[in-house]
C-alpha cells in the first residue's frame, strides 16, 4: 500500500494526529531500513469485557499490523491500581489485584478477534513499573510540574471546585508516559480523552533523549443511546463477546445519525455508497458486518433472518431457551429471569415490569408475584424464554 493511501486510511475517524508529517517520515524510514515500527496502545483492565468503544482503537492497531508493523497491546495492570483520572471529577476507587488479573485474562481472550496474534505482543506494565525505585520515581517527577498537571481540564475543574486531587493521580500520566519510554514506542494510539497522557509520553521520551512518538487519537464512541460514551456501567454498550442476535438487535436499535458514525469508525465501507442506501437497508448492512467481525458470515445471516422474523413478522425466534418449572417450588418470575441470565438483577426485572417491558404471550406482566404459567416470556425486544410446566 502506498504511504499516501495508508495515511488516508489511518486518518479516517481520528480526532488528531501529532503529527501527520512525522508519521509519514517514520513510515518512509521504516520502508528504507526494513525496521518495523513499534505501535503501542494501553488498556487498563477496569472491566471484564471489551465493547465496540474499544474496537475503534483496536481497528487502528490492526491497520498498522496489516502494513507489517509490530503492535504492543499493553495491559495496564500496574496503573490500574491508581486509576486513570482522565475525564473524571473524582478519584477512581482502587481495584484489587484479583479483579485486575481476571479482567486482564478476558482482555487477552477477546482482543484477538481483531488483532493478528502473530504481530501482537501482549505486555503488562507491572513488568517494569513495579521495579522502579524511589529515585526512579523522583526522576520521572522532575520532568513535570504542578502547574502543568493543573493545566489539564479535568484537574483544573476539580481544583477550582475544591475537589480533592490525589498525588497518585499526578503520577498516573508519568507512569503511562514511561511505558512509552520503556517500550521505545514509535507511535501511541489512544482516545481523545487521553491527550494529556499521550503527550506526556512524547515529553518523557525527549527527556530520555529518544525520538518522540507520534500520537494518534480516536474519538470516544457514543453508546446505543446516541448521547453518552459507550460504557457497560451505563448499559449502552455492545460487547464483542455477546451472542450474534444480541449484537444485531442492539445495532438495529440505534438512530440513523449514530449508524453513520458507527460506519465511519467501525467499518471500511465507502461512506458515500452507504449514504446512497435506504436507512433501513444501511442499518441491516451495518449490523450484519459487525456480527461478521466477531462471529462468522453464517451467524450474521442467521442473526439477520431471526431479526426479520421476530421484528417484522412478529414471530418468536427459533432457538428460544426453555425453563421447566414446578408450581410447588414457589419460584417467582423474577427469580427465573435472573437465573436464566435474561436480566442481570432482580431490581432490573422489577424496573422492566413497571415499564410493562416483560410480557407473557404478548400480555405485559404487572406484578412481581405473577402466577407462573406455560408460554413465551419476552423481556424487552430481543430476549425470550419458553416456560414449560413439569
Amino acid at each position: 500500500m502506498r504511504i499516501d493511501d495508508f495515511l488516508l486510511k489511518i486518518a479516517r475517524g481520528t480526532t488528531e494526529i501529532i503529527s501527520t508529517e512525522t508519521l509519514r517520515h517514520k513510515l518512509e524510514e521504516s520502508l528504507r531500513t526494513k525496521r518495523k515500527l513499534r505501535v503501542k496502545a494501553g488498556f487498563d483492565p477496569t472491566a471484564a469485557d471489551l465493547h465496540l468503544g474499544h474496537v475503534v482503537l483496536l481497528r487502528k492497531l490492526r491497520q498498522f499490523q496489516d502494513l507489517g508493523h509490530q503492535v504492543f497491546f499493553l495491559i495496564g495492570d500496574f496503573t490500574a491500581q491508581i486509576g486513570d483520572p482522565s475525564g473524571r471529577d473524582q478519584a477512581r476507587p482502587k481495584m484489587n489485584a484479583s479483579e485486575i488479573a481476571q479482567n486482564a485474562k478476558t482482555y487477552q481472550k477477546q482482543v484477538f478477534k481483531i488483532l493478528d496474534p502473530q504481530k501482537t505482543k501482549v505486555v503488562f506494565n507491572s513488568a517494569w513499573l513495579a521495579k522502579l525505585k524511589a529515585n526512579d520515581i523522583l526522576e520521572l517527577a522532575s520532568y513535570s510540574t504542578v502547574a502543568q498537571m493543573l493545566a489539564r481540564a479535568d484537574f483544573k475543574e476539580r481544583f477550582h471546585e475544591k475537589k480533592e486531587i490525589s498525588l497518585l493521580e499526578f503520577i498516573y500520566p508519568l507512569l503511562q508516559g514511561f511505558d512509552s519510554v520503556y517500550l521505545k514506542a514509535d507511535i501511541e494510539l489512544g482516545g481523545s480523552d487521553q491527550k494529556f497522557n499521550l503527550l506526556m509520553g512524547r515529553q518523557l521520551q525527549e527527556a530520555y533523549r529518544m525520538p518522540p512518538q507520534v500520537v494518534i487519537m480516536t474519538p470516544l464512541l457514543e453508546g446505543t443511546d446516541g448521547v453518552l460514551k459507550m460504557s457497560k456501567s451505563l448499559g449502552n454498550y455492545i460487547g464483542i463477546h455477546e451472542p450474534p442476535q444480541e449484537i444485531f438487535g442492539k445495532l438495529m436499535s440505534v438512530n440513523d445519525d449514530l449508524m453513520f458514525r458507527y460506519y465511519e469508525l467501525l467499518t471500511d465501507f465507502d461512506l458515500n455508497e452507504i449514504r446512497s442506501l435506504h436507512p433501513k437497508e444501511a442499518k441491516l448492512k451495518l449490523a450484519q458486518e459487525i456480527v461478521v467481525q466477531f462471529h462468522s458470515p453464517d451467524q450474521a445471516l442467521r442473526a439477520r433472518d431471526e431479526f426479520e422474523k421476530v421484528f417484522r413478522e412478529k414471530k418468536e425466534p427459533q432457538d428460544v431457551p426453555e425453563y421447566v418449572f414446578r408450581p410447588a417450588e414457589g419460584k417467582q418470575i423474577t427469580d427465573i429471569i435472573v437465573e436464566m441470565r435474561l436480566v442481570a438483577s432482580r431490581n432490573e426485572v422489577r424496573r422492566l415490569i413497571r415499564q410493562r417491558a416483560i410480557t407473557h404471550e404478548g400480555t405485559p406482566l404487572t406484578q412481581e408475584d405473577w402466577p407462573i404459567q406455560e408460554g413465551i416470556i419476552r423481556v424487552g425486544k430481543r430476549r425470550f424464554l419458553r416456560l414449560i410446566r413439569s
